[in-house]
């Protein structure tokens, strides 16, 4: 039994539970080992484990929208905010630390994606999924100071590396991905302008373009939503 009088197995269900009340999910988590320099857990002593906390398509879209209505209309990073908030409620009953990807310094949250889940990169940067595609995401971490029991993590089958047209690389209108990463500053000059509609109102076409995890796609206006964070519309 644990401090808070819960087995790890069911602590785990119950954390995965909450995080549903909200549309997201565990996205699998790890020990930290031995020689690590982890950040510090609730009582400022250092991390043993962290628990990734993320999304499958969007299923959060219609939480997120409820609590928005209720908010304000100069929040800023309403998205984050409501993050936050979800998830530091759920730290704060299981007598745990939130962190989010957006805090400074940053954390390591992709290459602590790739361990808890077995994930690498697609050539957009973002990770790939065997099911989901490029259509998930992860929103924030519980860190614990105890371990938690999970399974070993097995490496997950990488799609792209199937994928031989590579069509994610072959539909942006100004090539903004490449073998030799992203332009950045591309990307946001045609999607601000006045070319950029089909991005603004649908997303990023070369992540669109890829024919996985397909059933989990972003609806148009989620994907805009984003769009528009990204470039400051």
């Amino acid at each position: 039994m644990t401090k808070s009088g819960l087995t790890p197995r069911h602590r785990y269900e119950l954390i995965g539970k909450s995080l549903a009340n909200e549309g997201l999910i565990l996205r699998g988590g790890f020990n930290f080992a031995a020689g690590e320099t982890p950040p510090p857990g609730p009582s400022a002593a250092t991390a043993k484990s962290v628990l990734l906390v993320g999304q499958a398509g969007a299923a959060p879209w219609p939480h997120f929208l409820r609590w928005r209505e209720k908010q304000p209309q100069t929040v800023t990073n309403p998205l984050d905010t409501w993050s936050r908030q979800v998830i530091g409620a759920v730290a704060d009953e299981f007598g745990v630390r939130a962190v989010s990807p957006s805090d400074r310094p940053y954390l390591p949250f992709q290459q602590w994606a790739m361990r808890a889940e077995g994930l690498k990169p697609s050539p957009l940067g973002i990770l790939m999924h065997p099911q989901y595609g490029l259509w998930h995401a992860y929103r924030g971490a519980l860190l614990f100071e105890d371990e938690i029991a999970l399974p070993e993590v097995q490496e997950a089958i990488h799609l792209c590396d199937a994928c031989v047209e590579k069509p994610c690389l072959k539909s942006c209108p100004v090539d903004a991905y490449s073998v030799d990463g992203f332009a950045y500053q591309a990307c946001l000059a045609h999607v601000r302008g006045a070319n950029g509609v089909a991005c603004r109102n649908g997303g990023c076409l070369d992540r669109n373009a890829c024919p996985c995890g397909t059933a989990y796609r972003y609806p148009p206006e989620v994907q805009a939503f984003h769009m528009a964070s990204f470039a400051g519309l």
